[in-house]
């Protein structure tokens, strides 16, 4: 038995216990139990329950009184995690974690062992189809959830493919040292067919921290608990977003360097390598983008240090031909890379996760390097994935861009094809597996969403407050920067533009008819197949084939 299936074996062994901490219901309305009166009662039962279990207490639904497997539909398992929560909050206790298993019609009937369905963390509902339903054990811990004041900063990773930038980033997070063939990018969160290839083709995410005592590792990288420890035990957290180095899937390291709320980028450069026109790209659009940049060269273990030295110059060159200036932390230190870092400064470290050398020295400056990207405002988050969870329905995930979100609120989303925005309900926020109640600007965070299915969103949506007063469009005006195409740009030029987390073919119209390469000028832009919602100010890159450029929107005009 596995677990969780064993975790729900457990509770229904143990049974509604006079003075326990486990209790059974098959299912709860917010008709019938936050009805005056009910409401307050079963708080109380709730926090009694708390208190006999030492601060923790289980909750079983979709089961009768005496534990036998009834199953419920998702939507009531949904509405019934709703109330449990709402009870919680006024019982001055949280939902901690939420298993839920697909009960087969046989089982339930026959009240007799948990069905075969996976666990709540596995993504769509459909294993119900052909069910009796949802079982689910709900973990309720004392203690109001809420936002920690832990200073977030965020970094973006880049580099060539096999440049180790995810066995970098592994090995921070745990502070464990790589084999030599790349395991500590297990670590991150990456899907199984990039782990058995050995190649990231999609955003990963790590995080670790640091308190008085220095780096707070992530214990056990397989344990989602432990991952969601170090949001609870740390004073600062450093969330990473690693991106792809494969050149094929180019258009998802922009995504992750341009969509996401980034403080800092970090760029790596193989020792036994150097640089090559990957990790020319991707500095591009580092800087493009304004964004302080730190250089980490990797894999010194492999080469003498004469290589070293080599591949060091070969860069500084490289910083210096886009008229950046590199700092040695090697030669100049920690202190100054913390006081120089900016849009032209670069700090250069040199690496190996092998022998862990350098890696301190990245602690250091993650530990010291201020926030840079906060920001203030109403709440905005620009959707960069989706997903559901069985018993919890829709999420939507991505780096929040302004302002803060609390579970309960009252937002929109969209625009949808035809401009639209659709009303949902925040039902709960989790960052790096840890639930909280409030999550603010900076966070990298799934928030549960109620009155949508996954379906309808879509990458490149916003989330805005349920009083936010939207205007997507269609056309923008831009200034733009071409930093290489074969010929010139002309009327109906149609390259995909990289805005916040939305991919979409646009096409061009450059005041004058044209746009040479190294050329800035205006240019009206039009999506070509729907509206997104586009502010003043924000900044793009835009890209055909090996053709790029970026650009920053100058003027918004409603769509009519």
């Amino acid at each position: 038995m596995s677990r969780d299936r064993a975790l729900l074996q457990r509770a229904l062994d143990r049974g509604e216990e006079d003075g326990g901490n486990v209790e059974f219901k098959e299912r709860l309305s917010r008709h019938i139990h936050l009805a005056e009166g009910r409401r307050e009662s079963l708080a109380a039962q709730l926090r009694h329950r708390v208190l006999s279990g030492d601060g923790e207490a289980t909750y079983v639904v979709g089961v009768t009184d005496d534990g036998g497997l009834a199953g419920i539909s998702p939507d009531a398992f949904s509405e019934s995690m709703d109330v449990l929560s709402l009870l919680a909050e006024e019982a001055d206790a949280h939902i901690e974690d939420v298993q839920t298993w697909g009960v087969d019609r046989s089982d339930a009937d026959a009240d007799s062992s948990v069905g075969d369905g996976k666990a709540g963390a596995s993504e769509g509902a459909s294993e119900t189809e052909s069910t009796g339903g949802l079982v689910g054990v709900a973990t309720i811990c004392d203690g109001a959830v809420l936002e920690t004041d832990t200073e977030h900063v965020v970094v973006g990773t880049a580099g060539h493919v096999d440049h180790g930038k995810s066995t970098l980033v592994g090995s921070l997070v745990t502070g464990r040292a790589d084999d030599g063939e790349g395991n500590t990018r297990s670590f991150l969160d990456v899907k199984p067919h990039e782990v058995e290839r050995g190649l990231s083709a999609d955003l990963s995410y790590a995080v670790y921290g640091f308190d008085d005592d220095g780096p707070v590792h992530v214990r056990n990288p397989n344990r989602k608990g432990d991952r969601a420890a170090v949001v609870e035990e740390a004073d600062r957290l450093v969330s990473f977003v690693d991106t792809v180095g494969h050149e094929p899937w180019l258009r998802t390291t922009i995504r992750g360097l341009v969509g996401q709320k980034l403080d800092y980028g970090l760029l790596t450069v193989a020792a036994d390598d150097g640089p090559t026109r990957v990790t020319r790209e991707h500095l591009g659009v580092l800087l493009a983008t304004d964004l302080p940049t730190m250089v980490a060269i990797t894999k010194t273990d492999l080469v003498e240090d004469e290589r070293v030295e080599e591949v060091e110059r070969e860069v500084e060159r490289l910083l210096r031909d886009v008229e950046k200036s590199p700092l040695s932390v090697e030669r100049h230190g920690v202190d100054a890379a913390v006081e120089e870092i900016d849009e032209t400064v670069v700090p250069i470290a040199r690496t190996s996760a092998v022998t862990m050398t350098g890696l301190d020295t990245l602690d250091e400056l993650f530990d010291r390097l201020p926030k840079t990207a906060g920001e203030d405002g109403e709440f905005r988050m620009y959707v960069d994935r989706s997903y559901s969870v069985t018993g919890v329905g829709a999420v939507a995930s991505g780096t929040i861009k302004s302002g803060a979100v609390e579970a309960g609120d009252e937002l929109l989303v969209g625009p949808m094809a035809d401009g639209g925005f659709h009303e949902v309900e925040v039902r709960s926020i989790e960052m790096h597996y840890h639930r909280v109640d409030r999550a603010r600007s900076g966070r990298i965070v799934g928030i549960a969403l109620k009155g949508i299915s996954e379906s309808a969103l879509e990458r490149g949506m916003v989330l805005l407050p349920a009083d936010a007063d939207p205007e997507p469009v269609r056309e923008f005006e831009a200034e733009v920067m071409v930093l290489n195409h074969p010929t010139r740009i002309g009327d109906g030029y149609e390259p995909v533009v990289h805005l916040e987390t939305i991919g979409e073919a646009a096409a061009f119209y450059p005041e004058g008819g044209r746009l040479l390469p190294g050329d800035t000028g205006k240019t009206r832009i039009r999506f070509k197949f729907r509206p997104y919602l586009v502010e003043e100010g924000q900044k793009f890159v835009f890209r055909e084939g090996r053709s790029k450029g970026v650009g920053t929107v100058t003027d918004v005009t409603p769509r009519v």
